[in-house]
């Protein structure tokens, strides 16, 4: 029989998930109140919290400088672009492996793994060598590319453990019933994967959103994302703190939007299925 919980346990455990959410949290909060400060304000010793003049002259600057609509153009299109491209060619590959597995599959999917602990900064040059020779620098096709490919060992790894639940008799009736391999894999397996895809485009979005090693070495202007709109205020003259929170609120706030939007669909879905 399970324990009962106590109202007390149940308290204290919200209590410690409230914690340790608002200190996850903290950070993220700190940048959005000090992007309504001045300059002074936000560099002043001791930190002030919340009594302060809140201004939004920081927006206001950041948005006579920058052309932020095309930065944010440019990390949709960065992400979005990847992040279909990798599920374009992780899916296939997934499939292959959890349902037609080889004697190497598992030496595959681990030297995949192994790919992301190489420095990002070892493959740079010859990568900007081969972007200069093909004329995709700074071009967001270029970046689509090179992110996708960063990525896709994890987007592999997800579909394959998710692929992995899925009954194999299933597809096997499938191929009976005379279903050809694309439509195995278009009409029976990505509608049976629908959750697991989904959480893997949503982490494969956020991680190429928040790409900045990339995107600053093989964009200039043309094709700079939002990371490359933060980087651009700090400058030889110093950090300018109060702008740069305010380009860094800017910068998140759509990734924000997508996780709360994403949470309450993910909730939604839950309630439905459990209504069902």
């Amino acid at each position: 029989m399970a324990r009962a919980v106590t109202n007390q346990r149940k308290a204290i455990n919200t209590a410690a998930a409230w914690a340790v959410g608002l200190l996850i949290f903290f950070p993220i909060l700190w940048t959005i109140l000090t992007s309504f400060k001045t300059e002074a304000t936000a560099i002043a010793d001791p930190p002030v919290f919340l009594a302060f003049d809140w201004t939004l002259e920081n927006y206001s600057a950041v948005m006579e400088r920058s052309n932020y609509a095309r930065f944010l153009w440019n990390s949709i299109i960065i992400a979005g672009g990847s992040t279909i491209l990798g599920i374009i060619v992780a899916v296939p590959a997934a499939w292959s492996m959890a349902f037609v597995p080889s004697k190497r599959t598992k030496d595959i999917l681990l030297w995949m793994l192994s790919t992301k602990m190489l420095p990002a900064v070892g493959v740079l040059y010859p990568i900007y060598l081969i972007f200069i020779k093909l004329g995709i620098l700074d071009s967001r096709i270029g970046l689509v590319i090179v992110i996708m490919l960063i990525n896709l060992p994890i987007i592999v790894w997800m579909l394959y453990t998710y692929f992995k639940e899925i009954p194999v008799d299933i597809l096997e009736a499938g191929r009976m019933d005379g279903a050809s391999l694309k439509d195995e894999i278009i009409y029976i397996l990505t509608p049976m994967a629908v959750p697991g895809i989904a959480s893997t485009l949503l982490l494969n979005f956020i991680l190429a959103w928040n790409e900045a090693f990339w995107t600053l070495n093989l964009t200039a202007a043309k094709a700079a994302p939002l990371t490359a709109f933060i980087a651009s205020y700090s400058s030889p003259e110093g950090l300018f703190y109060a702008k740069l929170s305010a380009a860094s609120t800017m910068a998140i706030a759509p990734i924000l939007i997508l996780g709360w939007f994403s949470q309450k669909q993910l909730v939604s879905g839950l309630t439905f299925g459990a209504v069902k």
